[in-house]
């Protein structure tokens, strides 16, 4: 039997096909499309997102294919310089199309023997006891132990498990596309700097090759995911830029709107949503693929160890108190920056004044971080400032704590040398280290690199290794 079934072969769905992978897990990822998309929905990756990457030795493929820029200016557009003293060795942003990161996690998954079957569309779902049963849109049925929708928004999954996906429906509807243009880049470049004085929804910028991407508020509401014509995107240029560049060839064209909405509960039986399936959002600081991709990073660990029975009581479904809560809070951001970003006079008055604010490194600080999703902390019962949070990479006598990592492992970080991880060697690798960083005797990290204790009493570590990698194994 297949130990886990994943429905969609995007981002989120490739990543956590991988993360089960290290653990040996059998998994299958359907994905209906029969070939990769070239809609670049997305076009770059946060600090998290590069630290999930290095974690897992990622990080220089994708370099090689990006392109680094500076970290600001994310909070509704407010231009602000790079806040000071970020708690990350990655300060920057990867500037990386979608399709470019679906290709690479894609690489990753095969390299690691994740099956991806493409063409394959999911379109029911029957789980008992012992597993789910899954019909597939030629009348194939295959059968798993877990099922993992990363369909999307309009997620088939979580439609037929009913869990409800309350919020707010989309009230604009934005033209998205790339194409050429008919004018010199001059000339684009100062019609977009006067447009976007007022309206931050716009946009027209070269990629490459002559190629420009435009981005440009549609007339009404189309009601379904039908893609502009180029005539309609010409359109809506001339109206709201009273031109339309000249544009022509376009490579792509597409659609999207702002509903925002977040799915009741993660987790129903044996079928679990992650990435847009249980959230949407309008693509206001660029938060949605990377929100997905740390969905992936956090729930696969705890489902292999479901899979492969050594998960503590409680563990699969800390996936859902952790990442629902990080999802809600994301919704709220962006509502309020969409706000922001409106042209009425009360919306500006307050966009003005947090401009102001934002010179004050705390704001701009605060407010990055929640962008770039560095200052999560998972609520772990523990007052200790470093528990629940993830740690950054520091280096280490030999290498640094992310090159550690790779292997999807907990860790044991111990500058006192007297502790030991015991029956849990299976689960966890211990590395003695007399560094400088962080400034506590010994921390105990997840593989999703989050700590879960600080300290340096054996019979402490021994509760905390049992509560998040379950019994320990005997010795022989």
């Amino acid at each position: 039997m297949i130990d886990v079934i994943v429905a969609g072969g995007g981002p989120t769905g490739l990543l956590l096909a991988a993360e089960l992978r290290l653990h040996d897990v059998r998994v299958v990822v359907l994905e209906r499309d029969a070939e990769p998309t070239r809609v670049v929905r997305s076009l770059g990756l946060h600090a998290r997102s590069i630290e999930v990457l290095d974690q897992r030795g990622l990080l220089e493929r994708f370099l090689e294919h990006g392109t680094r820029y500076p970290v600001g200016g994310f909070f509704a557009g407010i231009t602000a310089p790079a806040p000071e003293g970020l708690d990350t060795a990655h300060g920057y942003v990867l500037g990386i199309p979608q399709p470019v990161t679906d290709r690479l996690l894609a690489e990753h998954a095969a390299e690691v023997g994740a099956e991806v079957r493409r063409g394959c569309e999911l379109v029911g779902i029957a789980q008992d006891d012992d597993g789910v049963s899954v019909e597939l849109a030629d009348g194939s049925t295959l059968r798993s132990r877990y099922l993992v929708g990363c369909d999307g928004g309009r997620s088939t999954v979580r439609k037929l498990l009913g869990v409800g996906f309350p919020g707010e429906a989309t009230r604009i509807e934005t033209l998205l596309g790339e194409m050429e243009v008919g004018v010199p880049p001059e000339t684009v470049a100062a019609v977009v700097a006067e447009v976007r004085r007022t309206r931050r929804w716009f946009g027209v910028g070269p990629i490459g090759d002559g190629v420009f991407r435009v981005v440009v508020p549609a007339e009404g509401l189309a009601g379904d995911r039908t893609p502009p014509t180029l005539d309609e995107v010409a359109r809506r240029l001339r109206a709201v830029a009273g031109t339309d560049f000249g544009v022509h060839s376009p490579r792509w064209l597409s659609r999207f709107g702002d509903a925002t909405r977040l799915a009741e509960r993660y987790r129903t039986g044996r079928v679990l949503l992650a990435g847009d399936a249980a959230h949407v959002h309008p693509p206001v600081g660029g938060q949605g693929l990377n929100l997905g991709l740390q969905d992936a990073f956090n729930l696969g660990w705890k489902l292999a160890a479901e899979a492969n029975g050594w998960a503590p009581e409680g563990l699969l479904d800390s996936y859902h108190s952790e990442r629902h809560p990080v999802a809600a809070d994301v919704l709220a951001n962006v509502r309020a920056q969409t706000e922001l970003m409106s042209v009425e006079p009360g919306p500006q008055a307050v966009r003005r004044l947090l401009s102001e604010l934002m010179e004050f490194q705390e704001v701009n600080r605060f407010l990055t971080e929640k962008i770039i999703a560095i200052g999560i902390r998972y609520d772990l019962g523990d007052d200790h400032p470093l528990v629940g949070r993830r740690l950054r990479d520091v280096g280490l006598a030999r290498g640094s704590l992310y090159g550690r990592m790779h292997g999807g492992r907990g860790l044991l970080l111990d500058r006192t040398g007297r502790l030991a991880v015991g029956g849990w060697a299976e689960r966890v690798d211990h590395v003695v280290d007399g560094g400088a960083e962080p400034d506590v005797p010994a921390a105990l990290l997840r593989p999703d690199g989050h700590v879960v204790w600080v300290g340096e009493d054996q019979q402490e570590l021994d509760d905390r290794l049992g509560r998040w990698f379950g019994d320990r194994v005997p010795a022989g």
